[in-house]
C-alpha cells in the first residue's frame, strides 16, 4: 500500500538550508525591532493619560510629584519640600530672573500671598527655574516678593512638574494634591479661584 501524500493548500517555498541559516538572524532582528516600536507606542500612548495636566482636567486631584524632594531656600539656610507644607495651601511657582511674564505676574502672586496668609490657608512657594541665586535673590527684592521661595538650580524639581516654560504654577490643597495649573502666566481670577478649590 503505498503512503499517502497530503498536499499544502498554499504554495510553500523550500529554502536551501544555507540560506534558512542566513534567514534566522534577520527575522528574529525584524522581530526584536518590531517589539521595541510596539513596547515604545505602548509607553507613549498610555502614559497621555497619566500627566497632571489630564488628569485635573478630568477633575481629579492627583499627588504632586516629587513631594519629598529638598530644595535650598533662596534666603537664609536650610531646605524646604512639598511635604514640610503638608497640610497648607501651596501655590507653587517657577519663575527666573530673565522671565518677563514673571515680573508681570509677581503683583498676583503677593495679592495671593496676602490673602492666605490673612486667611491662615498657606503659602505661595517660589522656585527658581535653574537661576543663579544672586540673579534670583536680586529679582525678588527688585520685585518686593512677598513669599519664600526655594532654588531650584539643575530644574530637578521642575522636571517632575514636567515644567520646561516659564512662568508656571500649580495649586495644591492641604493634602499635597494638585488641585489647578497654569502652564502660562497667571490672572487673579484664574488664582483666587482656585485657592478657593483647594480651601475645599
Amino acid at each position: 500500500m503505498r503512503p499517502r501524500v497530503y498536499l499544502p493548500l498554499y504554495p510553500v517555498v523550500l529554502v536551501p538550508d544555507r540560506q534558512r541559516r542566513s534567514i534566522v538572524p534577520a527575522v528574529a532582528v525584524v522581530l526584536t525591532t518590531a517589539l521595541i516600536v510596539l513596547l515604545g507606542y505602548g509607553m507613549v500612548a498610555g502614559g497621555t493619560d497619566a500627566t497632571l495636566d489630564d488628569a485635573v482636567k478630568r477633575g481629579e486631584r492627583p499627588a504632586a510629584p516629587a513631594s519629598t524632594m529638598q530644595r535650598p531656600n533662596l534666603a537664609g539656610s536650610g531646605s524646604t519640600s512639598l511635604s514640610d507644607l503638608r497640610g497648607r495651601i501651596v501655590v507653587l511657582n517657577f519663575w527666573a530672573h530673565w522671565c518677563e511674564p514673571c515680573r508681570d505676574e509677581a503683583p498676583v502672586l503677593n495679592r495671593a500671598q496676602r490673602r492666605l496668609q490673612r486667611e491662615q490657608l498657606g503659602t505661595v512657594l517660589g522656585a527658581t527655574y535653574d537661576d543663579p541665586p544672586v540673579d534670583a535673590r536680586a529679582f525678588q527684592r527688585r520685585y518686593k516678593l512677598a513669599f519664600p521661595s526655594v532654588s531650584d538650580v539643575g530644574t530637578r524639581l521642575a522636571r517632575e512638574f514636567g515644567t520646561n516654560k516659564l512662568p508656571e504654577t500649580f495649586v495644591l490643597d492641604r493634602r499635597g494634591r494638585v488641585v489647578a495649573i497654569s502652564r502660562g502666566q497667571i490672572s487673579w481670577a484664574f488664582l483666587d479661584r482656585a485657592i478657593t478649590d483647594a480651601a475645599r
